[in-house]
């Protein structure tokens, strides 16, 4: 008994198992390869296509953003005598990651790729980065009025350098307008990524399919959530903890989710929205309106109408009368 204990140790510490525990183990790998219980939980690769890339997606924001806002993000030693040669660098890496991982969201969502197949979707991938690329310093222009509004309606903010270094609010925007614009030219999985990337960094959840206006602010930021149909104005402010969501989910007759429907909020011109308001349905939210902290909204709110929580008990008293 002393020595078969013995060895069943010195086998353990040794890296291997009895045969006892090898039989279970071969069973398991078995079930986990079984086809008929993978349905959609396996990807099959035709050959040696990319897959998207975490590390990868991480990298083309890198290089998004220090192109977008050169010295902050990337080379800290970026300066008015090398500023053209260092972005030249940049935009040939990023098409080179961009169309990667392009070709990756394309292939990770297509069936029965032929060869032919896959050069066009190469081809697409390269004119749609070059495209992307092209836009950036438009996108430039608008995220300056995000970093603007952020910087104007936050008096603890000392500069818009600290606004763009420090504030997770620009960071989530940042990514937001770079996976929106892909996101409208047909680009798959990558946008979605590319958000749940600046979710895990900040807090803030915006699909990249929500529309948005410029001088879009921001404050604190943790918690909010922006759905794929949202509109917003130009000039709207949100604080921490608010929702921009879906009130209901229609199915069809085979009771699965109708997709693409507008379910969320419209949101107009110079608004505000407090911290843990919580927006839900295809509402409008009218131009130059307030709304206050922790309040639950399922109705029209009018134009420059101040809602606050005595308010919105007689609001939404009005809905359910209607």
């Amino acid at each position: 008994m002393f020595g078969t204990e013995c060895n069943r140790v010195f086998l353990k510490e040794m890296g291997m198992t009895t045969y006892q525990e090898e039989g279970r183990l071969k069973e398991a790998v078995k079930s986990l390869a079984c086809k008929d219980g993978l349905q959609l939980m396996c990807h099959m690769r035709m050959g040696c296509e990319p897959l998207p890339s975490e590390p990868m997606i991480k990298e083309l924001i890198g290089l998004c953003r220090s192109l977008l806002f050169p010295g902050f993000f990337g080379d800290a030693d970026v300066n008015g005598y090398n500023l053209e040669y260092a972005i030249g660098l940049q935009c040939e890496r990023l098409k080179n990651v961009l169309e990667n991982q392009i070709v990756a969201g394309m292939l990770v969502t297509a069936r029965d790729v032929c060869a032919d197949e896959h050069t066009r979707i190469e081809e697409s991938a390269s004119r749609i980065a070059i495209d992307f690329i092209a836009k950036l310093p438009e996108l430039r222009r608008v995220l300056h009025t995000d970093v603007s509004a952020i910087f104007r309606g936050d008096p603890a903010a000392t500069s818009t350098s600290e606004v763009i270094y420090c504030y997770p609010g620009i960071k989530a925007i940042i990514n937001y307008r770079i996976a929106h614009e892909l996101l409208i030219v047909g680009v798959p999985v990558i946008p979605r990524m590319i958000t749940e990337s600046a979710h895990s960094e900040t807090g803030i959840d915006i699909h990249p399919g929500a529309v948005i206006g410029e001088y879009f602010a921001i404050d604190h930021g943790t918690g909010v959530v922006i759905g794929e149909t949202a509109i917003i104005g130009r000039n709207v402010k949100l604080y921490q903890g608010v929702t921009l969501g879906a009130r209901s989910f229609p199915t069809d007759e085979n009771d699965n989710l109708i997709k693409g429907i507008p379910r969320h909020p419209i949101i107009g011109d110079n608004v505000i929205i407090y911290s843990n308001a919580t927006i839900l349905g295809r509402i409008t939210i009218g131009d130059n309106a307030v709304v206050g902290g922790n309040i639950w909204v399922t109705a029209d709110v009018p134009q420059g109408e101040r809602l606050i929580q005595a308010k919105s008990k007689q609001h939404t008293k009005i809905e359910r009368d209607e």
